[in-house]
């Protein structure tokens, strides 16, 4: 028996023909005959999973699945519906987290939070009886907020009893808790914090003595400070800086000045 001539086709060498490639599969390739709905078939069964399920097409890219349409369109049935939900809530309800969104970001007096809720639509008589309710659990007391508010304006900010007292009336705190909170506030810490705002502008304020001298002035004055405390403040500023700029405070005429009162 002659032996197989080396190099003869066997499938493994290097004429052996490359694998046929994979042929697709076509209906019926599973064994089960079915070889799947025809496009007509496909759409008729759709239309038929559409009437069956009362007429709701599944929800598209665009649109609920209701088909109405854009959901975040204004007029929308959804936002018709949120309107409609929104108005049918408790008043009282909707009152309460008004005022709860407002605290949290800063305390309010009573006047700030019933300003909110008006602009919301809340009735009045809604408003108050929510307020008073805050009132009685403490949630909201406009003699400690005007007297927080002063400590901290004042130190933080320097401003005078005249400019705290603006503030405070401007966020609707009556004028009887207004008085008693600025009573806090005493003539001697005044002209000390008029004194060092005075010293601090002094350190950036340049020009003729005379200009910087008015403009320091009135830098104390929009801050609330009757014109005798910022004349003072800042000729003591100016006497304390050098000798040479204590002759000059000496010289200077506070009469010469616009230096409005309290």
């Amino acid at each position: 028996m002659t032996g197989r001539r080396r190099g003869a086709r066997t499938g493994r060498g290097w004429d052996a023909k490359p694998p046929a490639p994979a042929r697709p599969a076509r209906p019926g390739d599973d064994g089960t005959g079915w070889s799947g709905p025809s496009d007509g078939e496909a759409a008729e069964g759709a239309e038929g999973r559409f009437a069956a399920g009362g007429g709701r097409r599944p929800a598209g890219r665009f649109g609920s699945a209701s088909g109405d349409g854009p959901a975040s369109d204004d007029g929308s049935p959804r936002a018709e519906r949120a309107a409609r939900r929104q108005a049918e809530r408790d008043p009282h309800e909707l009152a309460r987290e008004i005022c709860l969104r407002q605290l949290s970001v800063r305390p309010r007096t009573r006047s700030e939070l019933a300003a909110a809720m008006r602009s919301k639509g809340v009735a009045d008589e809604v408003a108050e009886a929510v307020l008073d309710r805050y009132d009685e659990v403490g949630m909201i007391d406009d003699a400690a907020f005007a007297r927080a508010w002063v400590s901290s304006r004042h130190h933080g900010k320097g401003l005078a009893s005249r400019a705290l007292g603006q503030e405070l009336r401007r966020r609707g705190v009556e004028a009887e808790v207004v008085t008693e909170a600025l009573a806090e506030l005493d003539d001697e810490t005044q002209a000390q914090t008029a004194y060092e705002l005075a010293v601090r502008k002094l350190r950036t304020t340049r020009g003729e003595p005379d200009a910087v001298f008015r403009r320091v002035v009135g830098a104390l004055a929009r801050k609330g400070y009757p014109g005798g405390v910022a004349v003072r403040a800042v000729k003591d500023a100016l006497a304390a800086r050098s000798a040479e700029d204590a002759e000059l405070a000496e010289l200077l005429d506070p009469d010469l000045f616009d230096t409005p009162e309290q």
